[in-house]
């Protein structure tokens, strides 16, 4: 057949967004803070929208707002209105592969009106096409972001992950714990041990004396990862506050050692840092505001309501638009941008509400998938996914993810990001319910831990250990959790046991 050009008509049906909902789906994935400065702008611009100036005092109800209870019920999913709750999964549950990018997606109703450029959202407003002033900068990485990127390529562990995450969150600009980890450890509901241990593998990363709970442990950090924390060393770090007296015969006797080491032991020391954290503190330090509260309820369960002090709350002035819609003599071009504006008000104020009774739903379910860690702590977190939320709420994993990230829970078990919640799972060989990747690799501490020198157990034996417990776990996976918790092998332990014992 002769190649020509022609033309040919294909009948297709595709999900279409238009640009209102793009706005909706967008207010959903910011934060509190993002929300907060599109807000702000669209009040400026919006002739009908007016900032709400009620009083917030008081419990979310009180205001008209919602909140929800999240029992162990299994068909509890909070005192969410079941109407509103339909109309957010309708006009919010949209998959982005689903949406044709090529299409205009214009609305009937909205005329020609196109609402703001979405990619300045978060980042403030271009004037003329032009793009803002410091858009092209490059940002500097802050220490917590530096510090989680190493965390995540030093372990695996969910627990580990948990506990170092709040770990990190802890730690201030200049690169100091302020929190003593018995706390951490009573307030996650872990062990000490696992505390000190994320801890100790914290410490290793970069900026060398990260995670120092004080100015000597900052600098015996540096000197070990440089090599040079002999017994001297360590007795003139010890009394280092014998170098602010310019004692100089007290450090001498105390590292028993002649002027000239002891000047170079000065010398070296003088050359640390003692605020390590500040060469990574790049950004604005902004405190986060959790998104939603978790409170115990009088019935034994637990409430969840959303924190009003983050919700922009706007009015849109239906009087205004009246006064002006009835004056005669405005030309049709005015008519249209009247128009225009009352309908983005009205659709802008309808997504606020959306987003807050999504994100409430979302959350209600969280808490109710992860109630035995907040009355338990950490060992008890169950394998969640995004599905599992996705289903029981009715909604699609896209919108799930575009909830649970950027945006914070406070629980009297501390404040965390709501994606901190979801966990690996684990078949049950009895066919009951799955078990916690982060639970199986516990149990495979506590068995190794537990070894003797005549007792030294293979993966193969873990794995029949495991399964007689009900765990369903190939060779392999024992065998990589093993090496995510930083275990030797098997033949690697007997031999250092021997070695000890000898």
């Amino acid at each position: 057949m002769a190649l020509a050009p022609r033309l040919e008509f294909r009948q297709s049906q595709q999900l279409v967004m238009t640009p209102q909902l793009q706005q909706a789906i967008k207010l959903l994935q910011l934060s509190n803070l993002e929300l907060s400065e599109y807000v702000a702008e669209q009040l400026e611009e919006n002739p009908f929208l007016e900032r709400d100036e009620t009083p917030s005092d008081g419990p979310a109800e009180r205001r008209g707002e919602k909140s929800a209870d999240a029992e162990s019920a299994p068909q509890s999913t909070g005192e969410v209105d079941q109407a509103d709750a339909k109309e957010a999964r309708d006009s919010l549950d949209v998959e982005y592969d689903d949406v044709d990018p090529n299409s205009s997606g214009s609305d009937a109703a909205y005329g020609d009106y196109q609402p703001n450029d979405w990619t300045s959202a978060s980042s403030g407003r271009s004037l003329d096409g032009d793009q803002e002033f410091g858009a092209t900068l490059k940002k500097e990485i802050s220490l917590a972001d530096h510090l989680t990127e190493q965390l995540h390529l030093a372990t695996r562990d969910p627990m580990q992950l948990f506990i170092g995450a709040y770990i990190i969150d802890m730690i201030d600009e200049a690169g100091y714990l302020r929190e003593d980890l018995p706390t951490v450890a009573d307030r996650l509901g872990a062990e000490l041990s696992d505390v000190e241990k994320t801890h100790a593998m914290i410490t290793a990363f970069d900026p060398s004396g990260v995670g120092a709970r004080d100015l000597k442990e900052c600098l015996k950090l540096q000197l070990i990862d440089a090599n040079r924390f002999d017994p001297s060393m360590q007795a003139f770090v010890e009394n280092i506050e014998l170098l602010a007296k310019n004692d100089l015969k007290g450090l001498m006797k105390a590292t028993d050692a002649d002027e000239e080491d002891v000047r170079d032991m000065i010398a070296e020391v003088r050359g640390l840092t003692p605020k390590p954290g500040y060469a990574y503190g790049g950004g604005v330090v902004q405190a986060i505001a959790p998104d939603v509260f978790v409170t115990k309820s009088q019935d034994g369960g637990w409430k969840v309501e959303l924190n009003s002090e983050t919700l922009p709350r706007i009015l849109v002035n239906q009087r205004y638009y009246a006064e002006i819609s009835s004056v005669n003599g405005a030309d049709e071009k005015d008519k249209n941008f009247i128009a225009e504006q009352f309908a983005s008000a009205n659709w802008l104020a309808k997504s606020l509400h959306q987003r807050a009774q999504t994100i409430l739903k979302v959350a209600s379910e969280i808490v109710r998938q992860q109630d035995a860690f907040l009355a338990y702590g950490v060992k008890h977190l169950r394998p969640l996914n995004l599905k599992i939320v996705a289903d029981a709420i009715e909604m699609h994993e896209s919108t799930v993810s575009r909830v649970t990230s950027n945006k914070y829970i406070a629980t009297p078990r501390g404040l965390f990001e709501l994606k901190y919640f979801f966990t690996a799972s684990i078949a049950s060989s009895s066919g009951g319910e799955a078990h916690s990747a982060e639970a199986v690799r516990h149990r495979i501490r506590e068995m190794i831990e537990a070894e003797t020198k005549d007792t030294v157990l293979s993966d193969d034996k873990i794995v029949e250990i495991l399964r007689s417990e009900g765990v369903d776990i190939a060779r392999r996976t024992v065998a990589k959790y093993r090496e995510t918790l930083n275990i030797p092998s098997s033949v690697q332990r007997r031999r250092a046991m021997l070695q000890t014992a000898i």
